[in-house]
Protein backbone atom coordinates (compact mmCIF):
# COMPACT_ATOMS: atom_id res chain seq x y z
CA UNK A 1 0.00 0.00 0.00
CA UNK A 2 1.14 3.53 -0.75
CA UNK A 3 0.54 6.64 1.31
CA UNK A 4 -1.21 9.39 -0.62
CA UNK A 5 2.02 11.42 -0.79
CA UNK A 6 3.98 8.50 -2.27
CA UNK A 7 1.13 7.72 -4.67
CA UNK A 8 1.13 11.40 -5.68
CA UNK A 9 4.84 11.32 -6.48
CA UNK A 10 4.65 8.09 -8.46
CA UNK A 11 1.56 9.14 -10.44
CA UNK A 12 2.70 12.75 -10.82
CA UNK A 13 -0.75 13.91 -9.71
CA UNK A 14 -1.11 16.38 -6.86
CA UNK A 15 -2.73 15.39 -3.59
CA UNK A 16 -5.35 18.06 -4.24
CA UNK A 17 -6.34 16.40 -7.51
CA UNK A 18 -6.32 12.92 -5.98
CA UNK A 19 -8.80 14.15 -3.38
CA UNK A 20 -10.83 15.76 -6.17
CA UNK A 21 -10.96 12.48 -8.11
CA UNK A 22 -12.02 10.76 -4.90
CA UNK A 23 -14.81 13.31 -4.43
CA UNK A 24 -15.98 12.71 -8.02
CA UNK A 25 -15.77 8.94 -7.46
CA UNK A 26 -13.31 8.42 -10.29
CA UNK A 27 -10.57 6.97 -8.12
CA UNK A 28 -11.20 6.26 -4.45
CA UNK A 29 -8.41 5.30 -2.03
CA UNK A 30 -8.03 1.59 -1.42
CA UNK A 31 -8.15 2.29 2.30
CA UNK A 32 -8.72 5.21 4.68
CA UNK A 33 -7.39 4.85 8.22
CA UNK A 34 -10.35 5.17 10.56
CA UNK A 35 -8.30 6.91 13.26
CA UNK A 36 -5.91 9.16 11.34
CA UNK A 37 -7.90 9.70 8.14
CA UNK A 38 -4.78 8.89 6.09
CA UNK A 39 -5.48 7.68 2.58
CA UNK A 40 -3.73 4.69 1.07
CA UNK A 41 -3.65 3.50 -2.52
CA UNK A 42 -2.67 0.18 -4.05
CA UNK A 43 0.13 -0.06 -6.58
CA UNK A 44 -2.28 -1.45 -9.17
CA UNK A 45 -4.20 1.85 -9.03
CA UNK A 46 -1.32 3.66 -10.74
CA UNK A 47 -2.41 2.57 -14.27
CA UNK A 48 -5.94 3.76 -13.46
CA UNK A 49 -4.83 7.25 -12.48
CA UNK A 50 -2.67 7.26 -15.61
CA UNK A 51 -5.75 6.62 -17.76
CA UNK A 52 -7.71 9.33 -15.95
CA UNK A 53 -4.98 11.91 -16.58
CA UNK A 54 -4.61 10.90 -20.24
CA UNK A 55 -8.36 11.13 -20.88
CA UNK A 56 -8.56 14.46 -19.07
CA UNK A 57 -5.74 15.80 -21.25
CA UNK A 58 -7.74 14.70 -24.32
CA UNK A 59 -10.56 16.96 -23.12
CA UNK A 60 -13.01 14.35 -21.90
CA UNK A 61 -15.42 15.45 -19.18
CA UNK A 62 -15.28 13.79 -15.77
CA UNK A 63 -18.61 12.11 -16.51
CA UNK A 64 -17.26 10.66 -19.77
CA UNK A 65 -14.08 9.51 -18.02
CA UNK A 66 -16.20 7.74 -15.41
CA UNK A 67 -18.16 5.95 -18.13
CA UNK A 68 -14.97 4.91 -19.89
CA UNK A 69 -13.49 3.53 -16.69
CA UNK A 70 -16.64 1.46 -16.16
CA UNK A 71 -16.24 0.06 -19.69
CA UNK A 72 -12.51 -0.52 -19.38
CA UNK A 73 -12.88 -4.17 -20.39
CA UNK A 74 -14.79 -3.33 -23.57
CA UNK A 75 -12.34 -2.03 -26.24
CA UNK A 76 -15.14 -1.30 -28.72
CA UNK A 77 -16.92 0.99 -26.25
CA UNK A 78 -13.69 2.81 -25.47
CA UNK A 79 -12.95 3.17 -29.19
CA UNK A 80 -16.41 4.67 -29.74
CA UNK A 81 -15.71 7.31 -27.07
CA UNK A 82 -12.36 8.13 -28.67
CA UNK A 83 -13.86 8.48 -32.15
CA UNK A 84 -16.56 10.84 -30.90
CA UNK A 85 -13.99 12.99 -29.13
CA UNK A 86 -11.82 13.09 -32.25
CA UNK A 87 -14.77 14.33 -34.31
CA UNK A 88 -15.48 17.00 -31.67
CA UNK A 89 -11.87 18.19 -31.75
CA UNK A 90 -11.81 18.30 -35.57
CA UNK A 91 -14.94 20.46 -35.57
CA UNK A 92 -13.40 22.68 -32.91
CA UNK A 93 -10.25 22.98 -35.00
CA UNK A 94 -12.23 24.19 -38.02
CA UNK A 95 -14.05 26.73 -35.87
CA UNK A 96 -10.77 27.90 -34.31
CA UNK A 97 -9.15 28.35 -37.73
CA UNK A 98 -12.11 30.43 -38.87
CA UNK A 99 -11.82 32.65 -35.79
CA UNK A 100 -8.08 33.03 -36.39
CA UNK A 101 -8.73 34.15 -39.98
CA UNK A 102 -11.21 36.73 -38.72
CA UNK A 103 -8.66 37.98 -36.19
CA UNK A 104 -5.99 38.21 -38.89
CA UNK A 105 -8.36 40.17 -41.13
CA UNK A 106 -9.25 42.58 -38.32
CA UNK A 107 -5.56 43.05 -37.50
CA UNK A 108 -4.76 43.72 -41.15
CA UNK A 109 -7.47 46.34 -41.48
CA UNK A 110 -6.62 48.08 -38.21
CA UNK A 111 -2.99 48.24 -39.27
CA UNK A 112 -3.77 50.21 -42.42
CA UNK A 113 -3.31 53.94 -42.28
CA UNK A 114 -6.17 54.62 -44.66
CA UNK A 115 -9.60 53.08 -44.87
CA UNK A 116 -10.22 51.56 -48.28
CA UNK A 117 -12.81 53.52 -50.25
CA UNK A 118 -15.27 51.94 -52.66
CA UNK A 119 -16.47 53.97 -55.62
CA UNK A 120 -20.19 53.45 -56.18
CA UNK A 121 -21.64 54.26 -59.60
CA UNK A 122 -24.93 53.77 -61.45
CA UNK A 123 -24.79 51.28 -64.33
CA UNK A 124 -27.26 49.64 -66.70
CA UNK A 125 -27.13 46.11 -68.09
CA UNK A 126 -28.95 45.61 -71.41
CA UNK A 127 -31.25 42.72 -72.17
CA UNK A 128 -29.17 39.55 -72.44
CA UNK A 129 -29.55 35.82 -73.14
CA UNK A 130 -28.24 33.54 -70.42
CA UNK A 131 -27.89 29.98 -69.22
CA UNK A 132 -29.46 29.94 -65.73
CA UNK A 133 -29.55 27.48 -62.84
CA UNK A 134 -31.70 28.33 -59.82
CA UNK A 135 -31.53 26.14 -56.73
CA UNK A 136 -31.30 26.20 -52.95
CA UNK A 137 -27.87 25.57 -51.48
CA UNK A 138 -26.84 24.80 -47.87
CA UNK A 139 -25.02 28.11 -47.37
CA UNK A 140 -23.53 31.05 -49.26
CA UNK A 141 -20.14 29.33 -49.19
CA UNK A 142 -21.62 26.50 -51.31
CA UNK A 143 -22.22 28.71 -54.35
CA UNK A 144 -19.87 26.48 -56.34
CA UNK A 145 -22.56 23.78 -56.35
CA UNK A 146 -24.72 25.88 -58.68
CA UNK A 147 -21.86 26.55 -61.08
CA UNK A 148 -20.96 22.86 -61.04
CA UNK A 149 -24.47 21.95 -62.19
CA UNK A 150 -24.42 24.61 -64.92
CA UNK A 151 -21.02 23.53 -66.23
CA UNK A 152 -21.68 19.78 -66.11
CA UNK A 153 -25.06 19.96 -67.87
CA UNK A 154 -23.78 22.24 -70.66
CA UNK A 155 -20.36 20.62 -71.10
CA UNK A 156 -21.23 19.08 -74.48
CA UNK A 157 -23.31 21.96 -75.85
CA UNK A 158 -20.39 24.12 -77.07
CA UNK A 159 -21.84 27.28 -75.57
CA UNK A 160 -20.51 30.47 -77.12
CA UNK A 161 -19.87 33.11 -74.41
CA UNK A 162 -21.42 36.50 -74.99
CA UNK A 163 -19.12 39.49 -75.53
CA UNK A 164 -18.83 40.70 -72.88
CA UNK A 165 -19.76 37.54 -70.98
CA UNK A 166 -21.36 38.15 -67.59
CA UNK A 167 -21.17 35.41 -64.97
CA UNK A 168 -23.49 36.40 -62.15
CA UNK A 169 -25.26 34.99 -59.11
CA UNK A 170 -28.60 36.44 -58.02
CA UNK A 171 -29.79 36.15 -54.41
CA UNK A 172 -33.58 35.79 -54.15
CA UNK A 173 -34.10 35.58 -50.40
CA UNK A 174 -35.50 38.66 -48.71
CA UNK A 175 -33.05 38.28 -45.83
CA UNK A 176 -29.71 36.75 -44.90
CA UNK A 177 -30.25 33.00 -44.65
CA UNK A 178 -28.22 30.62 -42.52
CA UNK A 179 -29.33 27.66 -44.65
CA UNK A 180 -31.39 26.84 -47.77
CA UNK A 181 -30.10 29.87 -49.69
CA UNK A 182 -32.10 30.58 -52.86
CA UNK A 183 -29.63 31.55 -55.62
CA UNK A 184 -29.41 31.55 -59.39
CA UNK A 185 -26.23 31.30 -61.46
CA UNK A 186 -26.37 33.17 -64.78
CA UNK A 187 -23.92 33.04 -67.67
CA UNK A 188 -24.60 35.14 -70.77
CA UNK A 189 -24.15 33.34 -74.10
CA UNK A 190 -24.63 33.86 -77.84
CA UNK A 191 -27.16 31.84 -79.83
CA UNK A 192 -30.01 29.69 -78.59
CA UNK A 193 -29.88 26.34 -76.84
CA UNK A 194 -32.35 23.75 -75.49
CA UNK A 195 -32.99 23.56 -71.77
CA UNK A 196 -31.45 20.69 -69.78
CA UNK A 197 -32.62 19.07 -66.55
CA UNK A 198 -31.63 22.07 -64.42
CA UNK A 199 -30.36 24.70 -66.88
CA UNK A 200 -32.86 27.14 -68.34
CA UNK A 201 -31.94 29.42 -71.24
CA UNK A 202 -33.82 32.72 -71.13
CA UNK A 203 -33.68 36.43 -71.80
CA UNK A 204 -32.83 38.54 -68.78
CA UNK A 205 -34.44 42.00 -68.69
CA UNK A 206 -32.36 45.19 -68.65
CA UNK A 207 -31.58 46.50 -65.17
CA UNK A 208 -30.27 49.69 -63.60
CA UNK A 209 -28.19 49.23 -60.49
CA UNK A 210 -25.59 50.60 -58.11
CA UNK A 211 -22.19 49.04 -58.63
CA UNK A 212 -19.01 48.82 -56.55
CA UNK A 213 -15.88 46.89 -57.49
CA UNK A 214 -14.15 44.63 -54.97
CA UNK A 215 -10.66 43.33 -55.61
CA UNK A 216 -9.38 40.59 -53.33
CA UNK A 217 -10.94 38.54 -50.56
CA UNK A 218 -14.58 38.09 -49.60
CA UNK A 219 -13.78 39.50 -46.17
CA UNK A 220 -14.37 42.97 -47.66
CA UNK A 221 -18.04 42.33 -48.46
CA UNK A 222 -19.42 43.74 -45.22
CA UNK A 223 -17.47 46.95 -45.78
CA UNK A 224 -18.51 47.34 -49.40
CA UNK A 225 -22.15 46.63 -48.52
CA UNK A 226 -22.01 49.35 -45.88
CA UNK A 227 -20.47 51.77 -48.38
CA UNK A 228 -23.16 51.02 -50.96
CA UNK A 229 -26.00 51.34 -48.45
CA UNK A 230 -24.70 54.76 -47.40
CA UNK A 231 -24.36 55.86 -51.03
CA UNK A 232 -27.88 54.70 -51.91
CA UNK A 233 -29.38 56.60 -48.98
CA UNK A 234 -27.35 59.74 -49.65
CA UNK A 235 -28.32 59.82 -53.34
CA UNK A 236 -32.06 59.33 -52.92
CA UNK A 237 -32.45 55.77 -54.18
CA UNK A 238 -34.16 52.73 -52.69
CA UNK A 239 -33.83 48.98 -53.24
CA UNK A 240 -36.02 47.51 -55.96
CA UNK A 241 -35.40 43.83 -56.72
CA UNK A 242 -32.75 41.28 -55.82
CA UNK A 243 -29.05 41.80 -55.22
CA UNK A 244 -26.55 39.98 -57.39
CA UNK A 245 -22.84 39.62 -57.95
CA UNK A 246 -20.97 39.58 -61.25
CA UNK A 247 -17.59 37.87 -61.30
CA UNK A 248 -14.64 38.80 -63.50
CA UNK A 249 -11.43 36.80 -63.46
CA UNK A 250 -8.09 38.30 -64.49
CA UNK A 251 -4.73 36.55 -64.64
CA UNK A 252 -3.85 37.44 -61.07
CA UNK A 253 -6.93 38.25 -59.02
CA UNK A 254 -10.63 37.61 -58.78
CA UNK A 255 -12.67 40.78 -59.04
CA UNK A 256 -16.17 40.71 -57.65
CA UNK A 257 -18.70 43.34 -58.54
CA UNK A 258 -21.52 43.81 -56.09
CA UNK A 259 -24.69 44.95 -57.80
CA UNK A 260 -28.06 46.02 -56.36
CA UNK A 261 -31.16 46.89 -58.36
CA UNK A 262 -32.24 50.49 -57.79
CA UNK A 263 -35.08 52.85 -58.41
CA UNK A 264 -35.46 56.51 -57.38
CA UNK A 265 -37.28 57.14 -54.10
CA UNK A 266 -40.86 58.19 -54.49
CA UNK A 267 -42.06 61.33 -52.77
Amino acid sequence: MLKIGDFSKLSRVSIRMLRYYDEKELLKPAEIDAFTGYRYYREDQLPVIGRIVALWDMGFSLAAIGEMLKNGDDPERILAFLRVRRAELEALSVDTQQKLRLLDTATEWLGKEKTMKYDVVIRTLPERYAACVRMKIPSYDDEGMVWSVLCSETAGMNLIPDDPCYCAVAFYDGEYKESDVDVEAQKTVKGHYPDTEHVRFRMLPPVTFASATVKGSYSQLNDVNAAMAAWIEANGYEYDGVAFNIYHKSTVILIELRWIFLCPKTA
